[in-house]
């Protein structure tokens, strides 16, 4: 898919790895749409951007916020051609605490956040793209976003790994589902990447964790992030896959 020109809409789009996408492909000659739940960054990452940038606040597990945010995209800009499902949450907690099981609260709200957030995502911008004509008969890409949890997920990541491992999961099937529509579904697992989260990291700990990268030691950029987004949009070939972005990172039970 030629980027210029076309619709993107940007989850989790107002910092780290989703605000590298939002710029990058901004650069590229994308309208882009931030949807983030902090509307201020949000604003001010799109006002920075100019005409061809829109910020809409919106929680991905809302129906009503989800559609909201689509029909805004289409009546902004035309058309919905491109989808990075960055949005999520992080949770920790052991399955078993000093104070008993994992509160049940908490892993629902992962999987609520997560899982069934990033497919009503997809699904609904799904919807709008299957509208387009489309080139080649391609009509959309969709770029869900996992984690490196989802494989090696570790001591206190039961809820979170198991969201992330349900978007992997879900990559083949909704593929499948829709190549009769023209549209390629993909999935990033990230490891560990260098966004404002990990900023707060003592440093001690971040060089810790940058040296158990194999190659590059290094913690990830986001714009490299990005840059495999923009890949993947213009490769036409690529489709229900999932890739690593991780340096070649195992990570160990903690």
């Amino acid at each position: 898919m030629i980027i210029n020109g076309k619709t993107a809409i940007v989850t989790g789009g107002a910092s780290g790895m989703g605000e590298a996408t939002v710029i990058r492909l901004h650069r590229a000659g994308a309208r882009v749409v931030i949807a983030d739940l902090n509307e201020e960054k949000g604003q001010e990452l799109a006002a920075q951007l100019g005409s061809n940038a829109l910020c809409i606040k919106t929680d991905i597990s809302s129906v009503d916020e989800v559609q909201h945010l689509c029909k805004a995209a289409n009546d902004a800009f035309g058309a919905v051609h491109i989808l990075v499902n960055n949005a999520g949450l992080g949770t920790i907690g052991r399955t078993l605490g000093k104070n008993g099981p994992l509160n049940l609260k908490v892993f629902k709200k992962t999987i609520e956040v997560n899982l069934i957030g990033s497919f009503n995502m997809l699904s609904n911008a799904a919807w709008e793209m299957d509208k387009n004509e489309g080139e080649d008969g391609e009509k959309g890409v969709i770029i869900n976003v996992s984690s490196i949890a989802a494989y090696d997920g570790q001591i206190g990541q039961a809820s979170y790994s198991a969201s992330k491992a349900g978007i992997v999961g879900m990559t083949l099937p909704v593929a499948r589902d829709l190549a009769r529509h023209g549209i390629r579904v993909f999935t990033i697992a990230p490891g560990i990447i260098d966004t404002p989260m990990l900023k707060e990291v003592p440093e001690p700990a971040r060089q810790s964790l940058a040296k158990q990268v194999p190659f590059p030691a290094r913690l990830g950029d986001p714009d490299e992030f990005a840059r495999l987004v923009q890949h993947i949009i213009e490769n036409g070939y690529l489709n229900a896959e999932c890739i690593r972005l991780d340096g070649g990172i195992r990570m160990g039970p903690s």
